[in-house]
């Protein structure tokens, strides 16, 4: 309100409430609209207010709702941007919050995602292990990449290195005492 007074004009001869009413109701307007935690345009949140009502429709006309595809070719905009439109129309969820169903009864999302376990040692062993892969030779680091990484059988690493099944179960069963006797 105080910025409505310092800009009041008096030379125009007019009230005071002439030009402050106008003001105050653009700036609840403007609260309203873009009060949130997230400040998102106008021009998204018109956006989402079409499709939201264009699927309203639909859905009550023919009892399904419109894809992506469809609502960019009905409102004549990017697919993009109805994806970035419906993404600023959800509701924030807060970590926070409170989880009620029969599973969980008051517990927070967070305690969800984290354990109480100390993963130290879990960290401190991987940077050890790639460590000890890095050095290595080539063909050694690959047997062990893939079978131990990528999930693959001796036979079908074999195939890979041009070599047979039973060199890569002699060079692997190397590869791992050594690599034990330097963790050692």
């Amino acid at each position: 309100m105080i910025k409505a007074i310092k800009r009041f004009d008096s030379s125009y001869n007019v009230k005071i409430t002439t030009y402050s009413v106008p003001y105050i109701i653009g700036e609840i307007k403007r609260f309203i609209r873009d009060d949130g935690p997230i400040k998102v345009s106008r021009s998204i949140k018109e956006l989402s207010y079409k499709i939201n009502e264009i699927q309203r429709q639909n859905i009550n006309q023919k009892g399904e709702e419109l894809s992506v595809q469809q609502l960019a070719e009905k409102l004549n905009v990017e697919k993009e941007e109805i994806v970035v439109a419906l993404e600023a129309s959800k509701k924030l969820e807060s970590i926070d919050e409170e989880l009620y169903d029969e599973d969980n009864r008051g517990e927070s999302k967070i305690s969800r995602i984290t354990s109480n376990k100390d993963e130290s040692n879990s960290i401190v062993d991987k940077l050890c292990v790639k460590e000890l892969i890095s050095e290595l030779e080539t063909r050694e680091k690959q047997i062990i990449i893939l079978r131990y990484y990528k999930d693959k059988t001796q036979t079908e690493v074999a195939n890979m290195l041009g070599i047979t099944q039973v060199q890569v179960s002699r060079l692997e069963k190397k590869i791992l005492l050594e690599m034990r006797r330097k963790i050692a």
